[in-house]
């Protein structure tokens, strides 16, 4: 959400585009073997008509995808019945959403992770930081906890035991860094006149930032374990056999393949990790 807005980052907009990557979206409910996703922006359209071609060839299905602009509806499409499946958000914003919303949609299958990553113009390690550097990170709740777990597995701060630290929650700061909070599409921006700045995977492709020039890269392993992205389903139709077959045909060695084609280590396949 990915993981990017709660997930990776992106800014909430307030409608729902009215379109779909490929067909109009016509649920489970019109055609058995007719299943449509939805997703956030279409960035994942290739993605997904590359699970389309499995699901068709394997199992039968036709599979649709129907493109939001915003994280705020494709739960509650889901939870509606108007949306079979979504696949734009990790375990915490799920999490979270169900907390508010009458725990009524399951994630029912692991897709990406996306690692966040620090930069920085100035420096060329954590270590290379000096008392008083400045550091950027995201304002909205979940991107900045990571941000500063981040900085933390980087040995340049370290927190307090909570679940969603903030700024506020730093125990130790040696070097007395200024973090400061900006909008998470601000990041990249903030970079040039900050000494780093902890930037979303979206974001810094967007501004066109080699991911390789990244000092410091988010750690997969078991703390990484609530920002692996989902299939989620609502709770009540969770087992059923053409959504599982869904899955089937998004955890996929074709699929690991055009991730690794199109976005080399920016977006990690998740469904087969060992988190340690």
């Amino acid at each position: 959400m990915t993981t990017n807005g709660l997930k990776f980052g992106v800014a909430i907009a307030a409608t729902v585009l009215a379109g779909s990557v490929a067909l109009p979206a016509v649920t489970a409910s019109a055609d058995s073997k007719t299943v449509t996703v939805g997703i956030v922006g279409t960035k994942d359209a290739g993605l997904w008509k590359t699970v389309a071609k499995t699901a068709k060839k394997e199992y039968g299905i036709t599979l649709k995808t129907k493109v939001f602009s915003d994280y705020n509806q494709p739960n509650k499409a889901v939870a509606d019945g108007s949306l079979d499946l979504n696949a734009f958000q990790h375990y915490y914003f799920l999490d979270n959403w169900n907390h508010s919303n009458g725990n009524s949609v399951k994630a029912i299958g692991k897709t990406i992770i996306t690692p966040i990553r620090l930069y920085s113009e100035k420096h060329k390690s954590p270590k290379d930081f000096q008392k008083g550097d400045s550091i950027a990170v995201p304002n909205d709740a979940t991107n900045e906890a990571r941000a500063l777990i981040l900085l933390q597995s980087a040995g340049l701060i370290t927190l307090k035991d909570v679940a969603l630290p903030t700024v506020k929650d730093i125990a130790t700061n040696k070097l007395n860094l200024q973090i400061k909070e900006v909008d998470a599409a601000q990041t990249p921006t903030a970079l040039k006149s900050e000494a780093g700045a902890v930037i979303n995977t979206n974001y810094a492709q967007q501004a066109k930032i080699k991911l390789s020039s990244a000092i410091y890269v988010e750690p997969v392993n078991k703390k990484s374990a609530e920002w692996i992205n989902v299939i989620a389903a609502s709770k009540k139709h969770a087992n059923k056999k053409i959504y599982k077959e869904v899955v089937k045909a998004y955890q996929t060695k074709a699929t690991k393949a055009y991730l690794k084609s199109e976005w080399g280590q920016a977006e990690l396949p998740a469904w087969d990790i060992t988190l340690k």
